[in-house]
C-alpha cells in the first residue's frame, strides 16, 4: 500500500480502468498488432518506440527507457504524486477513493490539513468581501459581476494584523497549518502576523480545484506592491502554477486554444467576456514547466504581452520555454497589444469578437522568431546573415526532431544563406533496443514470466519446493506467487503496482517491459520448465555443499550416505557397448 489507499483498491481501480483509454485521452496512439504506438511524451523522437500492452495494462517506451501502469504514466505525464494520481483515475471511472491508518513506519505525508485550511481561507475571504465598501466598489468599477466574483472565488483581505489568526489559528495545530500554508508570517520579534492585509483575493486552484495559494491585489497603487503571493509551500510551486487553469478547464470540453496574459484582472475580463481561455503566470516569467503544462492543455498557445519592452521581453523568454515543447501539432502564437492597453481595457473595448479578432491573427512563432533575431541585423550583408545564422542555430537545435524543426532550418537557410547545421538532440540520437526474448537468469526468467501470465501462479502448489535454492530473487518469487494466488484475475500492473515502495519496484518494471517470447500456452510450459530446473539445481546445489563439506573432513555418516546418492545420480547411465 501507499500512504493511506488499501492494496485493494488499487487492484480494484487498475481492473476498471483501460490503460490504452487513459494515454489516448493524451497522446495519439496508433494500433501496432496487439500493442499500440506512438511517439514517446516524455522524449523528444521522429520514430515512435512507445509502445501500450493492453493484455499487461503497461506501457514501454524502448528509446527513453519510461514505462509503468496507468497510475505511474499519470504521475510522469501530469507530474502528479501517487494519491493524486490514484485519485484522477479513480475520479475517471466513478470511484472514490478510500483512506485508511497507514500499516509502515513511515506513510506518507498527508496534506489534507493543509487543503482544508488554505480552503478555509479562501472562504473567509470571501465573506470580508461585503463588508468592504471599497472593494465592492473596486469590483464594480472593473465591470465584475456576482457570477464572476462566485466562479473565481474572490475575496477580500481586511486592515488588520490577525483577522485571519483570530478567525481561523484558534488553536497550536491550526496555527501550524496557517504558517506551513504561507497564510501568517513572523516579524523580527517572531510575532506572526496575517500575510495579506487590505488586498482583493484571488484563491489560485491546483488541476483539481483544491486552494493551494492566493494571489493579493491592493486597489490603489500607493498602498504598497500593486500584487502579492503566497510563497512557495509544500503545496504551491510559482513556476509549475497557471491561474484560472482549473476554470478554463471546466469551461473547455475539448479545448484548442489557450491564451496567456499578465495579471489576474485580465483573466477574469476575458472569461467575463465569453473567452474561458485565458491563464496567467503567478509573479513570475513563463518557465519551462509552464509551457508543458499550456501544450498538454491545448495544441496552440497565444501569449499575449504588452508591446513595451518588458513586454517583449516576456514574450521572448516565453519564446525559450516553449521551443523544446514544439512537437509536432503544437502551435505557438504571440500577441502584443497597442500601447497603454491590456486585455481586461481591450476585451470591454471591442468585445469578445473584437478580441477573438485580434487572437485569430496572433503572429506565430517561426515569424516572431525571426523578426526578433533579425532586426538589428543587415542581412544585406554577408556578416549580417552570418550573425543571424549564429543567432538562430543554437535556438533551432533546441526545437523537438520532426517537421517544425526542418522547416525551421530550411527557414534560416533560405534568409542567410547559410547552411542550419544543427547539434542533434541527444534523445533523438538514442537507439531505439525493440522488444527482446527474455534471456536472464532462471529465477528472473520465471518471474518475468509470472508477471506475463498472473494467473498461472493458481496452478503452482505450496509449499514451494524452489525456496531452497539459494539465489537471488527466489523469496520475490515466492511473495509473487502468493500475491497471484491471493487475488484471483490480477493483471500484470496490478501485480507490479502492490511492490510500488518496495527497492523491487524498479527491476519488476523492467522485466515486465521485456518481452516474453511465444504464445500464452508455450510461456505456461516455459515457467513450469523454469520451476522443474530450480528443483534440479536445489539438487546441484546440496551436492555441491556436501562435496566442500566432505574436503573438509566434516561429514557425518549419513551425509555420505546422502552424497554417495546424489554422485550416483549425476554419473552417466551405463551403454550397451560398457
Amino acid at each position: 500500500m501507499r500512504g493511506r489507499i488499501p492494496d485493494s483498491f488499487i487492484d480494484e481501480l487498475l481492473a476498471r480502468v483501460d490503460i490504452v483509454d487513459v494515454i489516448e485521452r493524451r497522446v495519439p496512439l496508433k494500433k501496432a498488432g496487439r500493442e499500440w504506438t506512438a511517439c514517446c511524451p516524455f522524449h523528444n523522437e521522429r520514430t515512435p518506440s512507445f509502445y501500450v500492452t493492453p493484455a499487461k495494462q503497461f506501457f514501454h517506451c524502448f528509446g527513453c527507457g519510461a514505462h509503468g501502469s496507468a497510475i505511474k504514466f499519470l504521475m510522469d505525464y501530469e507530474r502528479l504524486e501517487f494519491p493524486d494520481a490514484v485519485e484522477e483515475l479513480a475520479q475517471s471511472v466513478g470511484m472514490k477513493v478510500p483512506y485508511e491508518g497507514a500499516r509502515d513506519n513511515a506513510p506518507r505525508e498527508d496534506k489534507s490539513d493543509l487543503y482544508t485550511t488554505l480552503d478555509a481561507a479562501a472562504r473567509w475571504y470571501e465573506t470580508q468581501l461585503p463588508n468592504s465598501a471599497d472593494a465592492k466598489a473596486y469590483c464594480a468599477k472593473r465591470g465584475l459581476d456576482a457570477e464572476t466574483i462566485a466562479r473565481f472565488r474572490i475575496g477580500w483581505a481586511p486592515a488588520g494584523f490577525d483577522g485571519v489568526i483570530r478567525s481561523l489559528g484558534t488553536s497550536e495545530r491550526r496555527m501550524q497549518l496557517l504558517t506551513e500554508a504561507g497564510m501568517v508570517a513572523n516579524n523580527e520579534r517572531g510575532n506572526k502576523y496575517d500575510r495579506f492585509r487590505e488586498r482583493l483575493m484571488f484563491p489560485i486552484l491546483d488541476r483539481r480545484g483544491r486552494v493551494i495559494a492566493f494571489g493579493g491585489r491592493v486597489l490603489q497603487s500607493d498602498q504598497g506592491p500593486k500584487y502579492l503571493n503566497s510563497p512557495e509551500t509544500p503545496l504551491f510551486h510559482k513556476g509549475r502554477e497557471l491561474f484560472a487553469l482549473w476554470q478554463v478547464k471546466q469551461a473547455n470540453s475539448n479545448l484548442a486554444r489557450i491564451v496567456v496574459v499578465e495579471g489576474y484582472m485580465d483573466v477574469i475580463a476575458l472569461h467575463q467576456a465569453g473567452l474561458p481561455i485565458a491563464v496567467a503566470t503567478l509573479g513570475t516569467a513563463t518557465t519551462p514547466d509552464h509551457t508543458e503544462v499550456l501544450f498538454r492543455a491545448a495544441p496552440d498557445v497565444v501569449f499575449c504581452f504588452d508591446g513595451d519592452r518588458a513586454g517583449r521581453s516576456a514574450a521572448w523568454k516565453a519564446l525559450e520555454s516553449a521551443l523544446p515543447r514544439l512537437r509536432d501539432g503544437r502551435q505557438a502564437y504571440f500577441l502584443f497589444l497597442p500601447d497603454g492597453e491590456d486585455p481586461d481595457t481591450l476585451v470591454r473595448k471591442e468585445g469578445k469578437d473584437g478580441f477573438e479578432k485580434r487572437l485569430r491573427e496572433a503572429t506565430p512563432l517561426s515569424e516572431y522568431f525571426f523578426h526578433e533575431l533579425s532586426h538589428d541585423v543587415d542581412t544585406s550583408s554577408i556578416d549580417g546573415r552570418a550573425r543571424l545564422a549564429e543567432r538562430a542555430r543554437p535556438l533551432i537545435a533546441r526545437l523537438p526532431d520532426g517537421a517544425f524543426r526542418d522547416l525551421m532550418a530550411q527557414e534560416l537557410e533560405k534568409r542567410s544563406g547559410a547552411r542550419a547545421v544543427l547539434e542533434p538532440d541527444a534523445n533523438a540520437r538514442r537507439t531505439v533496443q525493440r522488444p527482446v526474448a527474455v534471456q536472464r537468469s532462471l529465477v528472473r526468467s520465471a518471474i518475468s514470466l509470472l508477471l506475463a501470465q498472473p494467473g498461472i501462479a493458481d496452478q503452482v502448489e505450496r509449499p514451494y519446493g524452489f525456496l531452497r535454492l539459494k539465489k537471488p530473487g527466489i523469496e520475490l518469487l515466492a511473495e509473487l506467487l502468493d500475491t497471484a494466488r491471493a487475488r484471483p484475475g490480477i493483471n500484470p500492473a496490478m501485480l507490479v503496482e502492490h511492490f510500488a515502495e518496495r527497492a523491487e519496484y524498479p527491476s519488476l518494471q523492467k522485466l515486465m517491459a521485456a518481452t516474453a517470447v511465444g504464445e500464452p500456452e508455450a510461456q505456461r510450459m516455459e515457467f513450469f520448465d523454469a520451476l522443474v530446473r530450480m528443483e534440479q539445481q536445489i539438487v546441484d546445489q546440496r551436492r555441491e555443499e556436501l562435496v566442500t563439506k566432505n574436503r573438509e573432513g566434516g561429514l557425518d555418516s549419513a551425509e555420505k550416505a546422502e552424497l554417495r546418492e546424489l554422485l550416483k545420480a549425476r554419473a552417466p547411465a551405463p551403454t550397451a557397448d560398457s
